[in-house]
């Protein structure tokens, strides 16, 4: 873990990005507010500080020497819980391409792969890092400094990982991804449908068609993914849009909350102020100041 602190604190950038696509490092300086955002669909790795992230009523919490798997892109807050300029937060982050893990499950031998209880597992899970995922991201770190070998080796390294993950305690979220029946590639047809059109009003019936499941069965599985229902999931989607445009158009409330698909003024202000604690016109003039940039949430 020790190595694993000091290439993420020489390799960091402001930007969270490397060389190595799909390969994020984070790191915070300080505990920021809570803070809205896409969670993205990624392997999260702590390797100093804290986090907290809320999905609907879930918390989770996790910290140094932990992870989080993220399988579906969805609304999010949270925030780093420790952090300083003495002791920075410093994450590992990988995002999970689905079509590589359904290459994984297939070149899998009978028995590699704990078998799944058949039930739909949330979106977000926090588990204890092994020491053979904590290893394999220093060597992928490693190659940051060696950028010769980035083109051979990634990839290779990438493979480990999932693998790392696939046969993890985590492994029913992250098997799923690769599975193109599954409840939750289902659910997340559907959540890229609500999030493609969140200004429009839908019937749930309509969704669940699009995702080919009875209405019972998407309500039913789209909750256990996502912790909302899928009329609550399209109101996150908006007001965290919302506070995007506000933070960049803060004198035109109206304009936002009908642009991200509220008729009623009122109702846009009630919405918001309860999601975030403040109505949009004072909650505006701070956002330019106070609010970190989404890649902050993953890693």
């Amino acid at each position: 873990m020790e190595e694993l602190r000091a290439l993420l604190e020489r390799h960091a950038r402001p930007d969270w990005t490397t060389v190595v696509d799909g390969v994020l490092i984070g790191r915070a300086e300080r505990a920021h507010e809570p803070s809205a955002s896409m969670s993205g669909v990624v392997l999260a790795l702590i390797a100093q500080g804290a986090k907290t992230l809320a999905l609907g009523d879930r918390v989770y919490e996790y910290r140094a020497g932990q992870y989080l798997v993220a399988s579906v892109d969805l609304p999010v807050t949270g925030h780093y819980t420790e952090a300083s300029r003495a002791r920075p937060a410093l994450g590992f982050g990988l995002r999970l391409d689905p079509s590589a893990i359904a290459e994984l499950l297939l070149q899998a031998q009978p028995g590699d792969v704990a078998r799944t209880d058949g039930g739909t597992p949330s979106a977000l899970a926090v588990s204890d890092a092994p020491a053979e995922l904590v290893d394999a991201a220093v060597r992928m770190l490693r190659l940051l400094d060696r950028p010769r070998d980035i083109p051979v080796l990634a990839p290779l390294i990438k493979r480990e990982i999932l693998w790392r993950l696939i046969t993890g305690e985590q492994g029913a979220v992250v098997r799923q991804l690769g599975l193109a029946d599954s409840s939750l590639s289902h659910v997340a047809h559907a959540v890229r449908w609500i999030r493609d059109n969140y200004r429009s009003a839908f019937r749930v019936e309509d969704v669940a068609k699009l995702a080919g499941m009875s209405v019972s069965a998407f309500y039913r599985n789209f909750q256990a993914v996502t912790a909302m229902s899928p009329i609550q999931f399209q109101k996150q989607i908006r007001l965290q849009q919302a506070r995007l445009l506000l933070s960049t158009h803060p004198n035109d409330v109206t304009t936002v909350g009908h642009r991200v698909g509220y008729d009623s003024p009122s109702q846009f202000s009630r919405e918001y102020r309860r999601q975030f604690g403040a109505p949009p016109s004072q909650d505006a003039a701070r956002l330019r100041d106070t609010t970190p940039p989404a890649a902050q949430l993953v890693p």
